[in-house]
């Protein structure tokens, strides 16, 4: 008889009120796994996309699923050839696989060694579980996509969310200048992270308001916002200048401009250089809330409101 776990879970899409809490078996371990026990998993707008099932054309979903693709925990077990982590070894991971369905809102996950990376030992369990998507979201559009430089000016489009948070962060220790853009009561907050520059989407030209800071433009576009903010930013980008976005794919984008899309994957080599920033001190993850276990369905509504200033955490 397989090991129980009390995990949130649901068995059809919908919205959040269609999460259950309840007991579920225990994956079996299998080669090149370790079983995790879980101390956060960070709530993310993607979640809600999953449960919606508008994603699964892309990722498709094995019910019961149990959401969350963020976890930091401690290595309780070992399959078979999983020898890269030892038991009671703290670590972190964006756990997303090919199906969704062994998701981190639970007690227990059972996942590849190789998704892992030891955690930051500095930060506490439910900030190190805010940083996996997010952190690897900003590092693989900046750096592995935008290929971000020192002395560049990079735009950063929703910038008072999780990923523009991080973003500010990763692309300040790069050496680039920052210009973030949110809501007027984020902008202190948005200074606190290291941008130089804040702009309010609100009432504002966005691509007017950076050129009267910068008149020859943006070298660099980071869209985590998408819409009607990114249509007017594109007035503000050099010519030759990148743009990455997470939301949009490309169809509305003009053909003339450097464009690329990201969907986040799982790297573990990326969550270790992450772990060393944060640990000296270069990465702080602000959490605003955490839930337990039988509030997911809340987190999920509170994450869905795009009002969320820094992650919120689901705690087992």
């Amino acid at each position: 008889m397989a090991k129980q776990m009390k995990a949130a879970f649901y068995d059809e899409f919908g919205g959040p009120e269609k999460i259950k809490t309840g007991e579920l078996p225990i994956p079996d371990l299998q080669e090149g796994e370790v079983l995790v026990r879980v101390k956060a998993a960070g709530v993310n707008p993607v979640d809600n996309a999953v449960l919606a099932g508008w994603l699964s054309g892309n990722i498709p979903v094995q019910f019961p699923a149990i959401p969350g693709w963020d976890v930091a925990g401690v290595v309780e077990g070992r399959g078979f050839s999983a020898r890269r982590f030892n038991v009671g070894d703290e670590v972190y991971a964006y756990a997303r696989r090919p199906t969704v369905q062994h998701g981190t809102f639970a007690e227990y996950l059972v996942i590849p060694e190789s998704y892992l990376a030891h955690r930051p030992k500095n930060l506490s369990w439910e900030e190190t579980a805010g940083i996996p998507l997010v952190g690897l979201t900003a590092y693989q559009a900046m750096f592995d996509a935008g290929q971000l430089q020192a002395g560049q000016t990079v735009l950063i489009l929703g910038a008072s969310g999780g990923i523009g948070n991080l973003g500010i962060q990763l692309a300040k220790w790069k050496g680039a200048t920052v210009i973030g853009v949110a809501s007027q009561r984020n902008h202190a907050f948005m200074k606190e992270l290291g941008a130089d520059h804040t702009i309010d989407y609100t009432g504002t030209h966005v691509g007017e308001a950076v050129k009267a800071l910068f008149p020859g433009g943006v070298d660099f576009i980071f869209d985590a916002a998408s819409g009607e903010t990114l249509q007017q930013s594109l007035l503000a980008l050099k010519p030759g200048g990148k743009l990455v976005s997470i939301l949009n794919t490309g169809e509305d984008v003009d053909k003339s401009i450097d464009f690329q899309y990201v969907f986040v994957e799982p790297n573990s080599t990326e969550l270790e250089h992450l772990r060393e920033l944060a640990e000296a001190g270069i990465l702080k993850v602000h959490v605003s809330e955490q839930y337990s276990l039988d509030q997911a369905a809340e987190a999920l509504t509170q994450i869905a409101s795009h009002h969320t200033k820094g992650k919120i955490v689901v705690v087992p």
